[in-house]
């Protein structure tokens, strides 16, 4: 939603999360393994106060792994229940939507307790992703019906229903980087290939020498909302909120014309992302020409949004262009020459080639390039367009 939710950022419900050390660790490790007959007695341990995971196999057998204080980790829970346990609230983000009226989701695909990141207190502070988050009483509940097994080493591991997915980039986070590939990870953080659809019964192949540590730029995807993972020494090299101001400055600076109108052309401020303003700058997607907004050049036979080009007769869509507001998707603080095709987001040329390439799960087994800004499903050619801005005549 480009720097901010359509309802605002509130308490546990924003647009973006920061991880600091908490004042007392609140990591938990596995201790002891309750293999149990009786509900009653399952029952019975997940109500002694402890952190535990249960295991359904039958309904006459149900294996308790019991979870004790760990003091060297601090733990930060996700999902889409607003229950205490859950550090950060995440729900589903209805691509290119702007407004509040589309945000309502009818049904959401996000579990409650979607997943839990585990981070070291001491340097390098390493941070590992499970998934399944604990709920207030302190409990993960793996049904009869989850995909759960038992490893050669004997303790038990499992799925859950909509998996969460992680891709770590190659080569970092910088405009050097090419996608990874798409991995689950288990509620024990150990990691393995896709199932064949989202919520198969049957879980993937172990991947043994990939691990679940998140590194910079790492994606985390919980079927219906993606996390996109940044490292405190990352964000050290990223631009700030500020550079991207003074970027819009500088750009506006240069008075950009619309090359018929030859009105000046200004990309409005940050904070006045939603309304399109008189001298904003609209753009031909097929080739990239900047104008200033005009009412001609539709072509009957095509679409309602397909323009023909004053400059270069090319003919595709013609929209506002808006700047990227989030400055944790930048790989670099290149000006915003680029725009991401079919939505008219804006940013750095490297910015916009690193996410066209990158692949985000969709529905249950599709993926495709979204608009980082806006998750909208990127189109066209090469899924961004170089602009063609047009300086002041005199």
């Amino acid at each position: 939603y480009n720097g901010s939710l359509p309802n605002g950022d509130r308490g546990r419900r924003k647009s973006r999360f920061a991880l600091y050390k908490r004042p007392k660790a609140n990591g938990v490790k596995p201790s002891t393994v309750h293999v149990i007959s009786t509900p009653q007695a399952s029952k019975a341990i997940s109500c002694k106060g402890q952190h535990s995971i249960s295991y359904t196999l039958s309904r006459n057998q149900t294996v308790v792994v019991e979870y004790s204080h760990d003091k060297d980790t601090d733990m930060f829970q996700v999902g889409r229940s607003t229950e205490s346990p859950i550090d950060f609230v995440v729900t589903d983000t209805i691509s290119g939507s702007q407004n509040n009226d589309e945000t309502q989701i009818t049904q959401s695909t996000i579990s409650r307790f979607a997943c839990r990141i585990v981070c070291d207190r001491n340097a390098p502070y390493t941070a590992r992703i499970f998934a399944a988050g604990f709920d207030s009483s302190k409990n993960i509940f793996l049904g009869e019906k989850a995909a759960k097994w038992k490893n050669s080493d004997g303790h038990m591991d499992g799925l859950t229903t909509n998996g969460v997915l992680v891709m770590h980039p190659k080569g970092g986070f910088t405009e050097e980087s090419k996608p990874g590939v798409w991995r689950e990870i288990s509620v024990c953080g150990d990691v393995y290939t896709l199932r064949e659809t989202r919520s198969a019964q049957q879980r993937g192949k172990l991947v043994e020498n990939e691990t679940n540590i998140l590194q910079d730029g790492s994606l985390i995807d919980l079927c219906g909302a993606t996390l996109l993972w940044r490292t405190a020494d990352g964000l050290f090299h990223t631009p700030t909120q500020k550079h991207i101001e003074a970027l819009r400055q500088e750009i506006n600076a240069a008075r950009p014309q619309c090359p018929v109108g030859l009105n000046t052309l200004a990309f409005p401020s940050i904070n006045r992302k939603d309304v399109v303003e008189e001298k904003q700058p609209w753009a031909y997607l097929s080739c990239g020409h900047v104008h200033g907004y005009h009412n001609w050049g539709h072509r009957s036979d095509t679409e309602a949004n397909e323009r023909e080009c004053p400059m270069c007769r090319t003919v595709g869509p013609y929209v506002p262009l808006w700047l990227g507001c989030e400055a944790g998707f930048y790989v670099d603080a290149g000006p915003p020459t680029y725009a991401f095709t079919p939505c008219g987001h804006v940013c750095s040329e490297k910015s916009a080639k690193y996410w066209s390439q990158i692949p985000l799960p969709h529905g249950t087994h599709a993926f495709h390039a979204a608009c980082p800004f806006c998750a909208t499903q990127l189109s066209g050619e090469n899924n961004c367009v170089k602009l063609i801005f047009q300086g002041p005549i005199d």
